[in-house]
């Protein structure tokens, strides 16, 4: 194992997408970075993904801000770097089955649209259409937003990441943080490193080395399981949108098969008994699904916040800044991530008000800082 270099203007923590796109800017920027990784780069909520980058994201015209920015970001990296990461349009349905829904997007509409999306309101039938599995008898409409890629999550931490070491970053796997000083010096088995900015996009472990500076970032592990299934009869020709329904239920074109997110079990709820009422959901949205057998396609860890939004800002008392608690959603906002935190440690002004993505609207009253 490499020995660290004795210094770096700044101390990347975590090897993921987030991570990667964080060194990126910073190296780009000129900051003498090092990226430190316990596993291998993208080894973490980065591999648990269902491999979508979309620019909608219901209720929430933040995110989507963040989220249109970064795939514009995807879409110059691929082209700066020559790097192919996989990106296919295939579009977002988010289906409503109530009039209450169909009302919720009416109004936040516009929000959307100023952030860049391009949604619409579709009927019941266009809704199936656009999907040939939906049911259109079991929804009212739906919204339809084309901005919507499967990619390729592996390729684009590779793409950052050699984007990140060309443009002068040390990056280090296999190198865990396990302490980090008063005075900003990183320990690690490889040796120590002194940061003057230390950045923790650790993913499911970014409250744990957030700790390890008397910091509290409010993130905890949600383990989710994605599943895999088959269309009984003829397939769609055309490659499915990524379709998400109320229940939580959503499913993309995964090669010839259906690949079928939903959470995973209640605390109280088997396995088998959350895999019969995944069951039940695909029986009654996606007729054609009914009855096929659902198989274990891959299982991992993310990192969630209280309120669902990501954690993106510093520290009020040392310059410690965080990216985590992306909640699913990281791979939809990591390029913008890495811009906003370049901008915080170079104490520039970011492209967008970031008072919201502080840890303080989930940390208000608590003593803790950040």
């Amino acid at each position: 194992m490499s020995r660290l270099p004795e210094r770096a203007d700044a101390v990347v923590i975590g090897g993921g997408v987030i991570g990667t796109s964080i060194a990126f800017r910073l190296a780009e920027s000129g900051v003498d970075t090092v990226l430190l990784e316990r596993g291998g780069l993208g080894s973490g909520t980065s591999a648990t993904t269902a491999g979508v980058v979309r620019t909608y994201f219901p209720g929430n015209a933040l995110i989507s801000s963040l989220a249109v920015r970064s795939l514009e970001a995807y879409h110059a990296l691929a082209e700066r770097t020559g790097t192919d990461l996989g990106l296919r349009r295939i579009g977002l349905l988010v289906l409503f089955t109530d009039e209450q829904q169909v009302r919720d997007y009416r109004d936040t509409e516009a929000a959307q649209r100023a952030a860049g999306v391009d949604v619409e309101l579709v009927t019941a039938a266009e809704a199936a259409r656009l999907n040939p599995l939906v049911d259109e008898r079991t929804i009212v409409a739906a919204a339809w937003s084309p901005g919507a890629y499967a990619c390729d999550p592996a390729a684009i931490v590779r793409g950052y990441a050699a984007a990140a070491e060309q443009a002068g970053a040390v990056l280090r796997t296999g190198t865990p943080v396990t302490g980090i000083d008063p005075d900003g010096r990183v320990h690690t088995p490889a040796g120590s490193v002194h940061a003057d900015n230390i950045v923790c996009a650790a993913g499911p472990w970014s409250g744990t080395v957030a700790e390890m500076v008397d910091v509290r970032v409010p993130v905890s592990t949600y383990p989710v399981e994605m599943l895999l299934t088959d269309v009984r009869g003829t397939a769609p020709q055309d490659a499915l949108p990524m379709t998400m329904h109320p229940s939580s239920l959503r499913i993309r074109s995964w090669g010839d098969r259906v690949l079928v997110g939903m959470g995973r079990p209640a605390p109280d709820e088997t396995r088998e008994a959350w895999l019969q009422r995944v069951s039940r959901h695909l029986g009654t949205t996606f007729p054609a699904l009914a009855g096929s057998p659902i198989e274990s396609g891959w299982s991992g860890n993310l990192d969630v916040s209280p309120d669902g939004m990501a954690f993106i800002g510093r520290d009020r008392s040392r310059r410690f800044f965080y990216a985590a608690g992306f909640s699913g959603q990281g791979l939809c906002q990591a390029p913008a991530a890495g811009e906003i935190i370049r901008d915080l440690v170079l104490d520039k002004e970011s492209w967008i008000d970031t008072a919201g993505l502080s840890t303080a609207r989930c940390l208000s009253g608590s003593a803790g800082p950040g």
